[in-house]
């Protein structure tokens, strides 16, 4: 009897170190969701991409503007801060979500895939006609920093 139960006690514990380190390394591994506040390429915009329903979007969240410089507008005369300017479906099982991309100042759209590289970093490849040859990569690092009043970094 003292055996037996000695025996469920270590089957218990082992059950539960199996568990743990299966939770470690499951939460080891780095996300493949790019969710979250980016600082563009040029450093001038902070996007926040979110889910918006089964999609993802992204839409500008900060922007680098001196003091008293007023807000930009796009293409129709809207603030630019607030505008969804990325919409991407589902993740393809490598991790990269496929989707478009407008400009603000110009309204025109690009397809546009975005992943997460070894870093952690947001890569952006903006494309045309359909082909991903026909265009340029982008890479945003994680914003870290803060966004002030109406839309400005701080």
């Amino acid at each position: 009897m003292l055996r037996e139960s000695r025996w469920r006690w270590l089957a218990c514990w082992a059950a539960m170190l199996v568990v743990a380190l299966a939770t470690m390394s499951a939460s080891a591994e780095p996300s493949l969701n790019p969710q979250g506040d980016w600082l563009t390429a040029n450093g001038h915009g902070v996007v926040q991409i979110a889910p918006c329903g089964d999609r993802l979007c992204g839409r500008i969240v900060g922007l680098n503007l001196a003091t008293g410089e007023p807000m930009p507008t796009d293409v129709e005369g809207r603030p630019q801060c607030g505008l969804t300017i990325i919409s991407a479906g589902q993740a393809d099982p490598t991790g990269t979500w496929h989707g478009e991309i407008t400009d603000p100042r110009d309204g025109d759209s690009y397809q546009t895939r975005l992943s997460l590289d070894d870093s952690g970093n947001l890569r952006l490849r903006v494309f045309v006609f359909g082909i991903p040859a026909l265009g340029a990569t982008q890479v945003w690092h994680r914003f870290t920093g803060q966004i002030a009043d109406e839309c400005r970094m701080a």
